[in-house]
């Protein structure tokens, strides 16, 4: 099942009251949620973790896969907040959004819609992000049955071509890089900070 980890204080804050770890596994046992503590060793190798439960979540309750959603649903089933109900609108104007026969060759549906009068903070954007990237690992099994994509609407107009083309034709600006990188290029960068990344954690495991 997948697990998550947030932040305790800020959990608290979203809760409107501290607990115990104890009473937070209670409380999870009943809605069906497993919590774990860090080990005192890895509190001395990362004391930022002193601040951090892992929680396990049921794999069909992908709304859990964040903390505000957590939140959210550990207050409804306190009684403490009315489970929300979610409309659509009609909106002023449409978009348009046009799937290319080459791209309904690798990915034959797309579906796509508009969220208004959102506003992010730094810490909700990435947590959002966290989010997103959750559901690519878990529901979206790695980005082989579905790939997500979010876009500022304010820098950005319709109407929309979703294409396939091949990699070294791909031109993308990933999030926290300033400038273009082509498919193949993105991949080796990603690779490097990866391999980079798992070195960092064998030397620490030693």
């Amino acid at each position: 099942m997948p697990t998550i980890s947030v932040n305790k204080e800020e959990l608290f804050r979203n809760l409107g009251r501290k607990y115990t770890f104890e009473e937070f596994d209670e409380l999870g046992f009943e809605f069906g949620l497993e919590a774990e503590e860090p080990e005192e060793e890895e509190i001395l190798q990362n004391p930022d973790l002193a601040n951090v439960w892992k929680i396990e979540i049921p794999a069909n309750r992908y709304d859990l896969l964040c903390i505000e959603g957590m939140s959210r649903a550990l207050l409804v089933f306190l009684e403490k907040k009315q489970c929300p109900r979610y409309k659509t609108v009609k909106p002023q104007k449409f978009q348009q959004m046009k799937i290319l026969q080459a791209t309904k060759q690798v990915r034959p549906f797309g579906v796509a819609a508009v969220l208004r009068n959102i506003k992010f903070t730094p810490d909700s954007y990435k947590s959002f992000i966290e989010l997103q990237d959750k559901l690519h690992h878990n529901l979206c099994r790695r980005r082989t049955l579905v790939a997500i994509g979010t876009h500022d609407l304010d820098t950005i107009q319709g109407p929309f071509i979703y294409d396939a083309k091949a990699p070294k034709d791909i031109k993308f600006k990933p999030l926290s890089q300033a400038k273009e990188f082509t498919a193949p290029e993105m991949m080796e960068m990603y690779s490097v900070s990866h391999c980079k990344f798992m070195q960092m954690i064998q030397v620490i495991n030693l």
